[in-house]
């Protein structure tokens, strides 16, 4: 099989991506869409994507190509996410003037950037940063990333476990072209995805969310999304707790789509 994700070796995705598929081919892909588009086309038989940083929030490139694509979400693994700063080699904290990372590599490491007095460069993610710093060469500049990231393009690990929130972790969703393909990621959790627009009506949002209450569901998690190119028209994220696929949950889901415009069930896992 092939395996799209967004980077190069070393960044995070690449990392995700090389556990949940140990013995399969990764491919780089320059960006989200064109790693989710891969599998659309069938170039690709999974995409693994991040969807949510337990400190910066969710990826809302990564949400809003999954409520207007046709791909579903066949497991999500968690990666726990342990942000180092890496120089070459001859470098120390004391020299390093500029930081180069991903934004939200660079906002999780914000107290130790701020406290150092560097300055910050961003980069599409941390495997590129911590390539342009070997390329530069010099010792005033120093990259955030992973100790794989390190080993990879020759760095040294000038300080581990900058990222100032030692919980720090990231939520990768597994897509395919195929519903009910339910990949193993070492989670015992009983959770479904839904993605919905709602009715231009008096309380449609709250009598949607009502009904997993009514049906016995428990929301875990909610996010809201811009549609884009509808001005204040928003489309909702959810994840839900329970039984999938029993007629109470076929049922939920027939009274929940009578106020949507729009309705996806995009997985389970």
């Amino acid at each position: 099989m092939k395996i799209a994700y967004s980077g190069v070796e070393g960044a995070f995705a690449h990392i995700a991506s090389r556990r949940i598929f140990p013995e399969q081919e990764l491919v780089s892909f320059g960006d989200f869409r064109m790693a989710y588009e891969a599998v659309e086309k069938g170039d690709c038989d999974y995409a693994v994507l991040p969807i949510e940083n337990s400190y910066a929030g969710e990826v809302g490139q990564v949400t809003d190509l999954m409520f207007q694509g046709s791909l579903f979400v066949n497991g999500v693994y968690t990666l726990n996410v342990m942000q180092n700063l890496l120089g070459i080699k001859g470098a120390g904290i004391e020299s390093i003037r500029k930081v180069i990372s991903h934004p939200q590599a660079l906002m999780q490491s914000a107290d130790f950037i701020q406290a150092h007095g560097y300055e910050v460069e961003e980069a599409v993610n941390t495997a590129l940063a911590a390539k342009q710093v070997q390329n530069l060469g010099d010792v005033s500049v120093a990259a955030i990333a992973s100790s794989e990231t390190a080993e990879l393009y020759n760095l040294e690990v000038l300080e581990s476990g900058i990222n100032g929130h030692q919980d720090n972790s990231t939520r990768f969703a597994i897509l395919s072209k195929n519903q009910g393909m339910r990949i193993d990621t070492g989670s015992d959790s009983n959770t479904f995805i839904l993605m919905f627009a709602v009715k231009n009506e008096a309380g449609a949002l709250v009598k949607v969310l009502n009904k997993l209450g009514e049906f016995g569901y428990n929301m875990s998690v909610i996010h809201s999304r811009p549609i884009k190119g509808h001005a204040w028209s928003y489309y909702f994220y959810i994840e839900a707790e329970g039984e999938f696929e029993t007629p109470a949950y076929k049922q939920m889901i027939l009274e929940m789509n009578y106020r949507c415009d729009k309705l996806k069930v995009l997985g389970r896992f």
